[in-house]
């Protein structure tokens, strides 16, 4: 056995990754040989690998300087390793902010700078990490990339290699520094406080996992981004369980369905506009998948359109439930697929306290009417350099909300309508565009929808269509007068488009949410209103 140095400078005589990991991740300590993560790439790494990997990192981070609630930030695509720096950070009692790879580098910089980050893992597979330099981001006193030896950047495999294993015990893990998708304006940082380290099966996420059936014989598969919480959050919490992460690069719908079948995935996470990709699928594409290995999966991030998940249903069986929640933890509800048969729509009752239903007043409507959604119990979070947004999104009462817009029915069960932000007021009546996108995505010749508010001289503004077809010849006069039919056969009239444009594709974060903000800025300065794409 080689003594290593240790994180104060003595020799360091462990063997193994020692406590803190073998604790974060039992798996490791009693079957190392496990796999923990594969990836779609061809990468994998072994629970003993995992553990060392992490508890390396940790010390490599420490010997640097970085302390207990010191912010780290990481900048990388889909791959084992990023989930070995999400779990070194969490050794360490370290903040991870996890940078969507989709951002320019001036979107980028604020994050970092906003964060405070103290250091930055990078991918050389990502061009963007060039511009991240000492001059454009001073704060970040290291900088290590994994790809790869680049001037001014720490080469992450070397660093590893003379890394010490991290063996002190700080009493505290380090969490997630989630930054919001932006949908709205700029990220916000959301922020825990860190919270003592607790075995496996008393960790507050497992239990989020343990929700859908997981367990150490799971095969997990993510197929979002692992720099959005909930994918990063639940991933982590199978791997303390001792499950398998079947990991995807990016999501494809056929890419998705032989995985599931290859590996025998058992659960998963998903959003609805994964499943929406998945039903436009050829139905031989689809059939022809065995996916009876799946025994729970779980989505969330945006309502789903009540025939896509009554198609999922039919297709997957009574394994798809469901939660609402967000980044911020304002309230956590969860819905099985039996109960969502018998109330469907329904995202479920709350787990983590009573949700109350308000007026803009702020005072409480009754069970049934449609309201402003307040969380009691939710979890305790800031909004990191905006007591401002603190002070908005919290009532008097103490409880926390993110804009969400619902109501309850009388057994508690919450049915969302939309953002109080994506509301359109038209002649001086409220249109959530929620319910009017859910039945353009019905259409079986829609592939993606969106509606939203533009200026109208005489009503203020109108609720606006933007369709992407499943073919891109159907874009027309004609077809957006067959929308226009479809909807008004559905909705209440007031509630239907007045107008439908077409798009070849709508911007979409890449765990489903829509960018409306961006479209309507893009609609606005190219001129949306085409008299010959209007139903009226």
């Amino acid at each position: 056995m080689t003594p290593r140095a240790g994180l104060s400078g003595r020799e360091d005589m462990t063997a193994g990754p020692g406590v803190a990991a073998l604790r974060a991740l039992p798996c490791a300590g009693t079957d190392p040989d496990r796999p923990a993560v594969v990836c779609d790439s061809g990468e994998s790494l072994t629970y003993g690998e995992l553990a060392d990997r992490a508890s390396r990192l940790a010390g490599a981070l420490r010997r640097r300087g970085l302390q207990v609630g010191d912010v780290v930030a990481i900048l990388a695509e889909n791959s084992p390793a990023y989930l070995e720096m999400t779990w070194g950070c969490r050794l360490a009692g370290l903040y991870y902010a996890t940078v969507n790879r989709n951002l320019g580098a001036e979107e980028i910089r604020y994050i970092l700078e906003d964060s405070g980050a103290r250091a930055l893992l990078a991918s050389a597979g990502l061009p963007v990490h060039a511009a991240l330099t000492p001059e454009r981001v001073p704060g970040i006193e290291h900088r290590l990339l994994r790809g790869g030896p680049r001037p001014g950047w720490e080469d992450y495999e070397s660093v590893l290699a003379d890394a010490p294993y991290f063996e002190s015990d700080t009493g505290l893990e380090g969490d997630l520094l989630q930054y919001s998708s932006g949908t709205t304006g700029r990220p916000k940082g959301i922020r825990r406080p860190l919270r003592p380290a607790a075995p496996a099966d008393e960790d507050m996420f497992t239990f989020l996992v343990r929700l859908i059936g997981v367990d150490g014989d799971s095969v997990y598969l993510c197929p979002a981004p692992l720099y959005h919480s909930a994918p990063v959050i639940w991933t982590m919490a199978v791997l303390r369980l001792g499950g398998t992460v079947v990991l995807m690069g990016g999501f494809d719908p056929r890419e998705a369905l032989r995985l599931i079948e290859e590996h025998r995935v058992t659960h998963g996470q998903f959003v609805p506009t994964m499943f929406t990709r998945m039903l436009k699928l050829p139905q031989r594409e689809r059939l022809d998948r065995d996916v009876s290995s799946l025994r729970g999966v779980v989505h969330a991030a945006a309502p789903c359109p009540v025939e896509v998940k009554r198609a999922m249903i039919d297709w997957w069986g009574p394994v798809v439930h469901e939660y609402w929640s967000s980044s911020e933890g304002a309230g956590f509800t969860f819905i099985t697929p039996d109960e969502w048969l018998e109330r469907p729509g329904s995202v479920g009752r709350p787990l983590l306290g009573p949700l109350h239903i308000c007026d803009p007043d702020g005072r409480e409507l009754p069970v049934g009417e449609t309201g402003l959604i307040w969380a009691e119990g939710s979890t305790e979070f800031t909004y990191l350099n905006d007591p401002g947004k603190d002070a908005e999104t919290t009532s008097p009462q103490g409880w926390r909300s993110v804009g969400d817009i619902g109501r309850l029915d009388d057994e508690g069960y919450l049915y969302l309508t939309d953002r109080a932000s994506f509301m359109v007021i038209s002649g001086g009546v409220n249109i959530y565009p929620q319910e009017s996108e859910n039945v353009l995505i019905e259409h079986p010749r829609v592939y993606d929808a969106a509606v939203l508010g533009l200026p109208d001289d005489d009503l203020g503004e109108i609720a606006v269509a933007v369709v992407q077809p499943v073919d891109p010849a159907d874009a027309g006069p004609a077809f957006a007068g067959e929308l226009a039919d479809w909807c008004a056969a559905r909705l209440a009239r007031y509630k239907c488009p007045r107008r439908v444009l077409f798009a070849d594709e709508l911007p979409r974060s890449d765990t489903g949410k829509l960018f409306k903000r961006e479209l309507r800025d893009r609609l606005l300065r190219e001129g949306w209103n085409r008299p010959e794409q209007a139903p009226e």
